[in-house]
């Protein structure tokens, strides 16, 4: 077992870098996002938080099920018993996940307390908790019903795929947007730790929006068409306005997803970055180890996906997505390596966004929900064609389109 560092998004592939700097939306135009547009994340962006600690630990019996939440009170006295048993009793601890005779929680610690549990040869992994943020340029747009991107990759009728799910993790989405087909009642809010009522769901931000909008736009002769067009969505928030949250959140998000999902729902993850999180990856697995499929974005920081969490996630069920312009060429900010599974398009880009309206943003997180589409309506036998040219990897990433 080993004590682990995790820093999430250098620049937020949560990111959106757009066109916002240019008017024109001419798709003959230059097409790579502006560097001014490539805006850094907030300064707290993958800081440790002091004195939280997130941990997972093996029990003799831990009362939970599938279908189950994922903390309750047998569970929480479980990890109440085993702080005090390390004399930690000041703390304040909530469970995250509770699976397979282990339990993951976040916890207040100091360093003494911290450096103690990690000699206690049943904790399979301590980490800190972190803080995760985007980076964001937009431009509000006048969309167009079917854009190009949607008419290149194909699209489909996400609303005929009756009992399937199509889950948005990220700021929320804007749960009265007339253009998207939300579950407001199934949505829920990370942010204060424990899940809160559907009602903060509601996107203060624009991003998870935006991505919601590719994923499932409704094709209704107004605003924008999503690949999976009336697509049954739902915001699980683990970002705030600012396009901050923490690490312990986007755990506990996946881990709903786990324990209430289906075989054949999808994830859409437009988050992640630079450091490892072995318990992120491992609740993305138990969750893909049920057939719940998963699109997950590369990263805006034109650097290799090997090493970074939840970009590194290999399995049948995980799709790792780089970006790709209108013309098929790699885009100059995306990530690349051999964890990514397939490229989309994710430059200058029309989805919806908060209060009802429309923008244009770029970036890997705007590629990812191309893919959670496709896999909405066609599953995980992804249709594939052609590969993306000028993939710095030297290996290009098939093309994920009909």
């Amino acid at each position: 077992m080993r004590l682990t560092s995790f820093s999430l998004l250098r620049c937020a592939l949560l990111s959106a870098a757009t066109m916002a700097c240019q008017s024109s939306d001419r798709l003959n135009s230059t097409l790579a996002p502006a560097t001014d547009c490539l805006v850094k994340a907030s300064a707290s962006n993958g800081l440790a938080i002091s004195g939280q600690y997130i941990v997972t630990s093996k029990f003799s019996e831990v009362p939970a099920a599938p279908n189950a939440r994922q903390a309750s009170p047998a569970t929480d006295r479980l990890v109440e018993v085993f702080l005090q048993n390390h004399r930690i009793s000041q703390t304040q601890a909530h469970v995250l996940t509770a699976t397979d005779g282990e339990i993951t929680f976040v916890a207040t610690l100091n360093p003494f307390e911290a450096e103690a549990l990690w000699r206690d040869t049943s904790v399979q992994l301590l980490e800190p908790d972190r803080t995760v943020s985007l980076c964001a340029c937009i431009e509000v747009a006048s969309p167009s019903t079917v854009g190009w991107n949607i008419r290149q990759t194909g699209y489909g009728r996400g609303d005929r795929q009756t009992g399937r799910t199509a889950w948005v993790i990220d700021t929320g989405i804007d749960l009265d947007h007339p253009d998207l087909n939300v579950d407001t009642g199934r949505s829920r809010s990370f942010l204060s730790g424990a899940t809160s009522a559907s009602a903060e769901a509601e996107d203060n931000n624009g991003h998870g929006t935006h991505v919601a909008g590719i994923i499932g736009a409704l094709n209704n002769n107004i605003g924008v068409t999503g690949v999976a067009s009336g697509a049954q969505l739902v915001a699980l928030k683990v970002l705030d306005q600012l396009g901050e949250g923490r690490l312990s959140g986007v755990i506990a998000a996946v881990d709903h997803v786990y324990r209430t999902g289906k075989p054949g729902d999808v994830v859409n993850l437009s988050l992640g970055g630079e450091g490892q999180s072995p318990t992120l990856d491992r609740v993305i697995r138990l969750a893909a180890d049920r057939g719940i499929l998963f699109a997950i974005a590369a990263g805006n920081e034109s650097e290799s996906v090997e090493g970074q969490s939840p970009a590194r996630v290999n399995h049948s069920n995980v799709f790792t997505v780089s970006a790709m312009d209108a013309q098929d060429r790699f885009a100059s900010f995306s990530n690349y390596g051999p964890s990514v599974d397939v490229a989309a398009y994710g430059v200058r880009i029309q989805s919806t966004y908060r209060n009802g309206r429309y923008a244009t943003l770029s970036g890997t997180s705007m590629a990812a929900p191309h893919v959670a589409g496709l896999l909405y309506i066609r599953g995980n036998k992804l249709p594939l064609k052609g590969t993306v040219s000028g993939d710095p990897d030297g290996q290009p990433d098939p093309m994920a389109k009909e």
